[in-house]
C-alpha cells in the first residue's frame, strides 16, 4: 500500500491525514543538501516536524543517522501516522516539545547531546521571542563543531526577495501579527550570541533559503 523505495516519488498521506504540498515539493532539494552537511554526523533532532512527512522520506537516504522527531504534542498522531506508514528504523516517535515551556528534549537514541538539528518552514510562524528562545535552546545544546540547519524563506538587505514572499509574509500577519518572514540579518546576529556561526547558505527553489550554523565555543 505504502512506498518504501529510495525514489522520488510522491507520498501518499496516510488516510485521514494531513498533507503538506509544500513538504513533497521541497524534499528532494532539501536532502541532497543534508546528505552533504550530514555525512559526519550521528544524532539529529527535527524541530517543527509539522505532518512527519520530511521525516519520513529523509530518515532512509540517510540511514548512518538516527532522525528524532519533535513538535507540540496536537502534532503527534499525525506524524506517528506517517511513521506507520512508513516505518524505518533510524527514525524515532515525536518527542513533545513546545518552545514556549519546554528545554530541548531529550534524545530516545542515544545518551549523548544531538550534535545536529533541523528545523524547517518554522521561524516565520512562531513568534519573535520564540525564535529567540530556539537559538538559545539551540546554542546550549549543540556540541562544539554541532549544526543548526534552518529551512525557509528570508528578507535580505531589509526587502523581501519575491514578490510571492511579500504576499507571503502578508499573509502572516493578517493570521498572527507576531509572526512573518524574518530578515536575515536578524537571524545571523542571533545566532551569533549563542556561539552559532553561519557557514553555508544555499539558494532554494521558491525564493526559500537553506542556513547552516555551526557551533564555534
Amino acid at each position: 500500500m505504502f512506498n518504501n523505495d529510495l525514489d522520488h516519488s510522491q507520498s501518499i498521506a496516510p488516510v485521514g491525514m494531513p498533507f503538506s504540498q509544500a513538504c513533497e515539493n521541497n524534499k528532494q532539494p532539501i536532502l541532497e543538501i543534508l546528505q552533504q552537511e550530514l555525512q559526519d554526523f550521528n544524532h539529529v533532532l527535527e524541530v517543527g516536524s509539522g505532518t512527519g512527512q520530511h521525516s519520513v522520506y529523509f530518515a532512509p537516504r540517510l540511514a548512518h543517522l538516527t532522525w528524532q522527531t519533535s513538535d507540540v504534542s496536537a502534532h503527534h498522531a499525525t506524524i506517528s501516522a506517517w511513521h506507520t506508514a512508513y516505518p524505518v528504523p533510524n527514525l524515532y516517535a515525536p518527542l513533545a516539545f513546545d518552545l514556549a515551556v519546554d528545554s530541548l528534549p531529550m534524545s530516545l537514541a542515544s545518551s549523548q547531546p544531538y550534535d545536529a538539528i533541523f528545523t524547517a518552514n518554522t521561524l516565520h510562524i512562531i513568534s519573535w521571542l520564540l525564535v529567540e528562545q530556539l537559538f538559545k535552546l539551540v546554542g546550549e545544546a549543540l556540541p562544539i563543531n554541532g549544526k543548526l540547519i534552518v529551512y525557509g524563506p528570508f528578507n535580505e538587505n531589509g526587502h523581501y526577495t519575491s514578490a510571492g514572499n511579500q504576499q507571503f509574509d502578508s499573509s502572516l500577519r493578517q493570521r498572527d501579527p507576531k509572526s512573518g518572514i524574518r530578515h536575515l540579518e536578524d537571524i545571523i546576529a542571533l545566532a551569533n550570541t549563542h556561539m552559532l556561526k553561519l557557514s553555508d547558505k544555499y539558494a532554494m527553489p521558491a525564493n526559500n533559503q537553506l542556513l547552516v550554523f555551526q557551533k564555534i565555543r
